[in-house]
């Protein structure tokens, strides 16, 4: 295994690990009353995950191409923080939703 292969995963698992935690600090601010403060984490949780989600894909194009993807524990753990982040992510923008319609009544 080398190097540059660690490299790709730990990158799926640094973005989509920040990408979580901006999610939950998104949730955060929407319970302290500071919507645009959440969108502006939402939207950057978004944007990490979409840069995680990009490696991914190319991962997925290298395999369908041919080019076999060795899978380790790493890998499973980037997927697992992927997996994660999407779900942070989708939960956030609800909550934060719900948030708002409290904070009209």
């Amino acid at each position: 295994m080398d190097n540059e292969k660690y490299l790709t995963d730990f990158q799926i698992v640094a973005m989509a690990g920040d990408s979580r935690s901006k999610s939950m600090m998104a949730i955060k601010a929407a319970r302290e009353g500071d919507f645009e403060k959440a969108e502006q984490l939402l939207k950057a949780a978004e944007e990490g995950m979409n840069q995680a989600h990009n490696i991914q894909f190319q991962m997925l194009q290298n395999e369908a191409n041919g080019k076999p993807v060795d899978v380790t524990i790493v890998t499973v753990h980037g997927q697992d923080h992927m997996t994660m982040a999407l779900v942070t992510h989708d939960l956030a923008a609800e909550i934060i939703a719900l948030y708002k319609r409290i904070e009209e009544k």
